[in-house]
């Protein structure tokens, strides 16, 4: 997969205030990433400097081919960018502010086929016609998003796109976002765990300015916890386990069942060292019963990294 977004030991300083501190990582083209972070991790001021409202002090951004600072006007020209909060001309009719808005991004003429396709794919029909001072805060959100696709970007920057919601209309904007994937690159930040895993294939985890790591949310994904249950003493059970290569951490869930079955969890590097653990328990003349994969949430990496 190409990459669309590419950040390298990228950093930002404020006065004497570090922002950002050597962040690296890649969005592939037609990928969902999140930006996770507690308020003042530095999720915002990444969205800065490759939207190129900022200048990094260190390190480089790319927008595909483009650095953010050297082909700044033409990096822009593939990004579409929906800031938290995102002015809008209260006073201003929905098509009359997407017509303008179109003007202003260069849209080819006719802009009208151009607004037109935008309200239809966002649902704005119903308010097309009305000020924007008058809508709701989703369908704000929404024209907010409309005015940002109207060059149809290959990149899309959502600043915590459903603060301010109600639960409706969340989960409208999970939908749209989800919808945009693939006919866009979508860089997302939020300070809520659930809203990241609900609509990202991968999140960044930032606290202080730093990348933490950066976690796969994609169904399907290896995981890096087993559950293995066998008839075996649990000691026994430990001291095979505990020589697998790629083996970090073994747990006995509870005390042996009425039948001498243990259970226990297999924190592992890979997810090739689970034909590694199951070999060396059938080698070790060990009563394997069952071995399943579990597949680590959010919350649980996310709490793991900060404590």
């Amino acid at each position: 997969m190409s990459a669309a977004i590419s950040v390298d030991r990228l950093s930002k300083w404020y006065g004497s205030r570090l922002a950002v501190d050597g962040v690296s990582f890649e969005v592939g083209a037609g990928e969902v990433m999140g930006l996770l972070g507690p308020n003042g991790s530095g999720k915002t001021t990444i969205l800065r400097i490759l939207t190129g409202y900022l200048r990094p002090s260190r390190g480089t951004a790319r927008i595909g081919d483009l650095d953010v600072v050297d082909a700044s006007l033409e990096a822009r020209r593939h990004i579409g960018y929906v800031p938290e909060d995102a002015p809008l001309y209260d006073w201003m009719r929905v098509r009359e502010f997407l017509d303008f808005m179109a003007r202003l991004k260069g849209t080819p003429p006719p802009t009208r086929h151009a607004v037109d396709e935008i309200v239809q794919r966002l649902a704005l029909g119903e308010v097309i016609d009305l000020t924007i001072g008058k809508l709701s805060r989703g369908y704000r959100q929404r024209v907010a998003i409309a005015q940002a696709l109207l060059n149809d970007p290959s990149v899309l920057v959502l600043d915590e796109p459903t603060n301010g919601l109600d639960p409706r209309q969340i989960i409208e904007m999970r939908r749209l976002i989800r919808s945009l994937a693939g006919a866009h690159t979508v860089l997302i930040t939020s300070h809520i765990l659930g809203e990241i895993e609900k609509v990202a294939d991968r999140a960044a985890i930032l606290v202080a300015g730093r990348l933490l790591t950066v976690h796969s949310l994609r169904k399907g994904t290896p995981p890096g916890r087993l559950c293995v249950r066998a008839r075996d003493p649990a000691d026994a059970l430990r001291a095979c386990l505990g020589r697998v290569p790629g083996v970090h951490k073994v747990t006995i869930a509870a005390a042996p069942s009425a039948e001498g079955i243990v259970t226990c969890t297999v924190d592992v590097e890979a997810p090739e060292t689970a034909e590694a653990v199951a070999a060396a328990l059938a080698g070790g003349g060990l009563h394997l019963l069952e071995l399943t994969a579990e597949r680590a949430d959010l919350e649980t990496v996310f709490l793991s990294l900060t404590g």
